[in-house]
Formats: C-alpha cells, sequence, structure tokens
C-alpha cells in the first residue's frame, strides 16, 4: 500500500513540476507585434527571474538588443522582477489626423500595439506595458493601474536600456538637469566619455550628471547604414529622460531628473510615463520626416483652435544680444524692491532700446513690410539686478518703465495692423512668476497682446529643482493652459525640450530648449549646428532659433566683438525653411534688412505654416535639403544648410503640378562665399521651371541656398 501511495505522489509530483515548467515556459515566452510594413519587430518577454525586456530589430537586423525594464521605487517593493504575465494583446490603428499647424495639413497615424499586463505576486503589485510599433520607430511606456496596495509611489530611478547593437556614430550634446545649450560633437559612442570636457561649455545654469551623459533626442547612425535616434514623447507629469552610456557595452540607461530631495517622480495610479522613443530608418530623409513624437500624444485638447495663427515677427533684441545694449533703464539701483523702488526719480542712463521712439521704428518697419508681430524685451521694471542673485521678487510684468507707454504702443502697433509680442523672463523665480501670471494674462488682454516669449534664464526657485525635473515641466504646461484661457500662444524659453505636446496644446507654439541664433553673437555655433538640430532637437517640436542675420560682422553691431556668425548670408535664408517653426523671427536689426533688401525680399516672401514638405536631401552633420508648399497656395519654398564641407545639389522639382509654369528666384552662395572668409556673397537669379526641370547647386561652406517657386499660369 505504501509503495502504491509513494508512485501515486511522485505521479503528482512529476505533473505539478511538468505545469511549473509549462508556466515557466509561458513566462518566458517571447511575444511580438511588427511594424504595418513589417520591417520593425518589437519582442517581449521576461526573463527566468521574472525581469521584462524587450529587443528591436530592423529586417531582421538588431537595433535594440534585448534590454530590461523596470522601476526602482524609494521603498523596498520595486518594480524590478519576479513579475508574471497576467496578459497579452494586441491590436492595430490607423487614422489621419490634421494638425492645427504643421509641416503639412495632414498626419498619418499607423500602428500596430502590443499590450503586456504583468504582476507581482508577492506584493500584489500590477505594471503594464504599451508598445507601438510604427513603420518608422517604436514607442513604449509604464502603465500603472489603480490597484489597491501602489496608490501613490515615489521614482528613486527607471531602469528603460537601450542596447545598442554596437559602436554607432552620435551627434550629442553633455547630460544637463537645466540646459541644452551646447555645440553638438560628432563621434563614435566609444568616444563620449573622452570628448565630454571638451564638449561642455559655461551657462548660466547648469548640472552635469555622469561623463558618459548625453541628451535625447539623440541621432546615431549605425554601420549598417540604419539611423536610430531615441527620444521620449509626451512628457507629463514626469521628469525629463537622458541617457547614460555604459560605453564598454553601448548600453543607454535613462536617467531622471532629479527634484531637490533626490527623487526621481512622484506619481499617483492611475498614471503612465512619458513614451520612450527608437526610431530606426534606413534614410535619412525618413529621419526628417518621421511623426513618431507627434502621434505618440494626445489629440488637441481644444474645441476652439481658430486663435491659434503661425506668426512672422521681428524684435528689439538683437541690438541687445548683438550689440550689447542693456535691457536695464537705469545705473543708479543696486538693487530694485518691486512695488517699492520708484524708477521716476532715477536717471535713466540713456541707453534702453526698450523706448517708445525706438519701438515705433520696429512697428513701423513691420507694417511696411508685412511681419505681424514685433517682439520688446527690456520693458518692464526690475532688470537692473534681475541675474545671478536667485531674486525671488524679480519681476512683476505688468509695470514698464517709464520710457515705454504699453497703451499708446500698443495703440500705434494696432493702428498699423500689427501687435507687440510680450516678454516675460523668469529668472528662474517660477513661484513668483506664477504669484503673477493671471495678472499678466490679464495685463495682455486688456492691451490685445495675443502671443509671450517666457523665459527662465538662471538656477530654478525653489532652489534645489532642475529646469527639466517633474515640478517644472508640470509648471511649463500649466502657463500654457492657462494661457489657452487667454487666447494667448506661448513661446518658451530655456524651458523643457519638447516632446510632441504641441499636438495636443497646439499654442505650445515654439521653445527655445537649443543653442539659437543669439550664440552666434556670444562665440559662434559650429558650421554643422543647423545640420544636426532637425535630427535631434526638432524631432519633438518646433523652435525658435531666430535665423536672419544678415550682417554677420559681429563688429559692426558691438566695436567690442571680433568674430564673424558661422554662416553665409545664403544659409541664413534657408533656415526658414530647413528649421520648421511656425514662429519664425527676422532677427537682425532693421538697418541690415535695409542694407541687403534684395536678400531680405526672401524673408518677406516666405511662409510660416505648410501644405506639404519634400526632405529632398539629408545627412546629419552634413547638409539637409527640404522642398515646401505653403498652406493653401501653389507657391513653394526650398532650403539647403551645408557644414563645413559644402555641398552640391542636383535637385529633381517632380513634386512641382504637371503641366504647370513657375518663377524660381533662386537666393544662392556665390562662387567665393565661405562661412569664413567670405560670408556675404551671395547670387540672385531667377529662372523659369516645371516639374520636369532639374536644378544644380552648390552651397559653400557653412552655408546654402534658398529658393522661392511661384506660380506663374
Amino acid at each position: 500500500m505504501y509503495n502504491i501511495i509513494n508512485i501515486i505522489n511522485k505521479y503528482i509530483l512529476s505533473a505539478v513540476c511538468a505545469m511549473v515548467a509549462i508556466s515557466a515556459t509561458a513566462q518566458t515566452k517571447e511575444h511580438s507585434v511588427a511594424s504595418p510594413d513589417g520591417n520593425i519587430r518589437l519582442s517581449f518577454s521576461l526573463t527566468e527571474e521574472g525581469v521584462p525586456t524587450y529587443k528591436i530589430d530592423y529586417k531582421d537586423i538588431p537595433v535594440v538588443k534585448t534590454s530590461r525594464l523596470g522601476m526602482e521605487l524609494n521603498e523596498e517593493n520595486s518594480l524590478m522582477d519576479k513579475f508574471r504575465i497576467n496578459k497579452v494583446s494586441t491590436s492595430s490603428f490607423d487614422e489621419t489626423w490634421q494638425p492645427v499647424w504643421g509641416e503639412e495639413s495632414n498626419i498619418r497615424n499607423h500602428y500596430n500595439e502590443l499590450f503586456v499586463e504583468l504582476e507581482k505576486p508577492s506584493n500584489g503589485r500590477f505594471m503594464n506595458f504599451r508598445f507601438r510599433v510604427y513603420d518608422d520607430g517604436v514607442g513604449f511606456r509604464y502603465e500603472f493601474p489603480q490597484q489597491q496596495f501602489l496608490p501613490y509611489f515615489t521614482v528613486k530611478a527607471e531602469h528603460t536600456e537601450f542596447a545598442m547593437a554596437g559602436d554607432h556614430t552620435a551627434w550629442w550634446i553633455p547630460g544637463d538637469y537645466d540646459t541644452q545649450e551646447y555645440d553638438y560633437t560628432e563621434s563614435k559612442l566609444s568616444e563620449i566619455r573622452g570628448l565630454m570636457e571638451a564638449a561642455k561649455c559655461d551657462n548660466a545654469s547648469q548640472t552635469f550628471f555622469s561623463p558618459t551623459g548625453v541628451q535625447t533626442s539623440l541621432q546615431m547612425k549605425t554601420a549598417e547604414g540604419l539611423y536610430v535616434n531615441i527620444h521620449e514623447a509626451a512628457l507629463v507629469d514626469y521628469s525629463c529622460m537622458h541617457l547614460d552610456l555604459d560605453d564598454k557595452n553601448f548600453v543607454f540607461r535613462s536617467q531622471l531628473t532629479p527634484d531637490a530631495q533626490g527623487n526621481m517622480a512622484h506619481c499617483q495610479t492611475p498614471c503612465s510615463t512619458p513614451w520612450r522613443t527608437v526610431m530606426v530608418v534606413d534614410d535619412a530623409r525618413k529621419a526628417l520626416a518621421s511623426r513618431l513624437i507627434l502621434n505618440l500624444n494626445e489629440p488637441c485638447k481644444y474645441a476652439d483652435t481658430s486663435w491659434i495663427k503661425p506668426v512672422k515677427y521681428i524684435g528689439v533684441w538683437w541690438e541687445m544680444i548683438g550689440g550689447g545694449k542693456p535691457w536695464s533703464y537705469t545705473n543708479d539701483l543696486p538693487s530694485v524692491h518691486i512695488g517699492l523702488t520708484d524708477y521716476s526719480k532715477c536717471k535713466p542712463h540713456g541707453n534702453h532700446p526698450a523706448n517708445n521712439a525706438n519701438v515705433r521704428k520696429y512697428i513701423d518697419f513691420a507694417a511696411k513690410h508685412g511681419f505681424s508681430q514685433v517682439l520688446v524685451e527690456g520693458w518692464n521694471i526690475g532688470w537692473e539686478d534681475w541675474f545671478g542673485h536667485e531674486k525671488d521678487y524679480v519681476f512683476d510684468f505688468q509695470t514698464p518703465y517709464p520710457d515705454f507707454d504699453i497703451k499708446a504702443l500698443n495703440d500705434y502697433a494696432h493702428s498699423k495692423g500689427v501687435r507687440l509680442m510680450m516678454h516675460h523672463e523668469t529668472s528662474g523665480s517660477v513661484r513668483n512668476y506664477e504669484r503673477h501670471l493671471e495678472a499678466a494674462y490679464n495685463l495682455m488682454d486688456k492691451y490685445g497682446y495675443n502671443s509671450v516669449k517666457s523665459g527662465y534664464v538662471g538656477n530654478i526657485l525653489p532652489r534645489g529643482e532642475h529646469h527639466y525635473g517633474q515640478w517644472m515641466n508640470n509648471h511649463y504646461l500649466y502657463c500654457v493652459t492657462e494661457a489657452a484661457k487667454h487666447h494667448i500662444m506661448v513661446n518658451a524659453h530655456e524651458a523643457v525640450r519638447p516632446t510632441g505636446l504641441c499636438r495636443t496644446y497646439p499654442n505650445l507654439i515654439g521653445n527655445e530648449s537649443a543653442r539659437g541664433t543669439e550664440y552666434e553673437s556670444f562665440a559662434g555655433n559650429k558650421a554643422f549646428h543647423t545640420t544636426v538640430l532637425p535630427f535631434t532637437r526638432l524631432q519633438g517640436g518646433p523652435m525658435d532659433y531666430t535665423p536672419g542675420i544678415l550682417e554677420g560682422d559681429m563688429n559692426k553691431i558691438d566695436p567690442g566683438k571680433h568674430h564673424h556668425i558661422n554662416s553665409t548670408l545664403a544659409r541664413q535664408l534657408a533656415l526658414y525653411v530647413t528649421m520648421y517653426s511656425p514662429l519664425q523671427m527676422a532677427a537682425d536689426i532693421p538697418d541690415n534688412y535695409e542694407k541687403y533688401s534684395d536678400a531680405f525680399q526672401f524673408i518677406k516672401d516666405v511662409a510660416v505654416d505648410w501644405d506639404e514638405s519634400r526632405y529632398l536631401e539629408a545627412e546629419p552633420g552634413q547638409y539637409i535639403t527640404i522642398a515646401r508648399k505653403a498652406k493653401g497656395s501653389d507657391d513653394w519654398f526650398m532650403g539647403c544648410t551645408a557644414g563645413e564641407n559644402g555641398h552640391q545639389s542636383v535637385l529633381k522639382l517632380d513634386f512641382l503640378d504637371k503641366g504647370k509654369k513657375y518663377e524660381a528666384t533662386i537666393y544662392a552662395d556665390a562662387k567665393d562665399a565661405d562661412y569664413k572668409k567670405n560670408p556675404q556673397a551671395y547670387t540672385i537669379s531667377k529662372c523659369k521651371v516645371t516639374n520636369k526641370s532639374i536644378l544644380k547647386l552648390k552651397a559653400a561652406p557653412g552655408g546654402g541656398y534658398a529658393i522661392s517657386i511661384k506660380l506663374i499660369n
């Protein structure tokens, strides 16, 4: 009898073991989903230890090797391992949507989705992953359903890996919690550590975190000729992600921006992280055409968007940035007490550009040449001690200097068909800005302002917070949504890099969030800078780059400066096409536009909103050539920007309508043009073209060309 029982128990034990083995096999099984065209495959699985992992292949070429996922919490029960799969489901989605403004009037959102629901039996917690696979890349995020044993949690570290398949060429800037205003470096991944110190430069606020840390959007090129880009989409109520490279194994690990206490994020379920994105294409032009980031954002939140309009503007700005004139009104005040200091008793220093007479000149110029707005910086009290003191009550965003008559100037502008653009510099004092925000927006309503350029120069107050932390990211979005209640468009400088939120909140009409034209006045940007930005910074949204500097000799505006802008004049025109933005500034002073009036014509003519874009030539760090069709028009505009080696183009105009004739006006580098030796050498020529025409054009080193193509029949 004992033997019989023993035999039965052995059979039961064997069966249980078999069931456990089957269950383990099921848990470690790969679950895959492919892109609609079948070229990209995403695979998910759990390791034997229950660690979530994923990998990405392109046409069977490894792009992201097996990489771990997980969330380390500020407690013992982290969400790192010992998971089991409760459910796996797949679905497909295909729609075409219309952006309020953009590079085209229609965008297709087509993907296949894999949704994996996980449970950690040891603590009864749930964590899910949603993967969306497009023809041009993958987006995935962590999702946390509402649950009894995880109502709130604090993120200590997000353990998302991107294991690269080789020592790729990369275009990168140093990882920093507070600024993105760096020149790009082109190097192998293995060279980042050795080049890091040379890649750094001084900034008003900066916090490095690693000798191999870099920022997104990170553009790479593989030995197989694939273009791989890592970024994030829909950054809402979470901290910004950077990348920390294990340069021995070429594995990037997510590095979130900490708060003042060192925590990475504070979450309440149900919630989700931003999307982590991996773009992979086999042609650089496809990278520029990708709408992966926009598609991963939610549709527009506003029922009425009729008040959101693209803007071409000029500004009282370059004579400050380039010419060294002050934003301040007086030299009498070592410190300012907002609400107490009486400026009527101060002697003006007489060099304040934001004055009534000068602003009227800009308004007149804008009206004469068809610009819709004039930005005026330095109009409000407080600039005497605005920087470097971590001052709380630094501005009130309402009180003008004595030489700026806000009512009279706005009345004058409106009589000319022009608006003034508001400027709100916060000096990083965020509590102070929110303290005054409603009153500031009400003031804008009163005087007819519909757009604001905000700024966050310097360290953030409250002290210890960073520009790219969760708290600040919530602030930036709060300003945008509050502005929408007043029908105000927002252009935030020194803010977190865009992640496609302009789809959801299209009054976020622009950002700086990178090294722009102002650095040409400081020390210059690398000649290839504008051939990299569309692959990196612009993937998440448009930039207020402020192009159009036609006088590149800086000592002609400021005798104390002795350098030239690292660009030819013709390329400055091209940037209005290659650096997409619905917010385009003609950044130079009016006198220089009068001096080069023939070249200035392109800036006047070029559109700021588009029905269609064609990416004709592209290679990061070398050249970009783009053609765009103006919104609601038959006119096309083309632009080419080139790096230090210049570029020879052979362009087929087969995107033009068949059977129609056009006149092309070509603004090109002269034969002897060079960004160092002869930047202002340019030619202007006209010719008749059709869809069968071929144009052969050469961009000089650091140069480019711009073309206006207008229908003539």
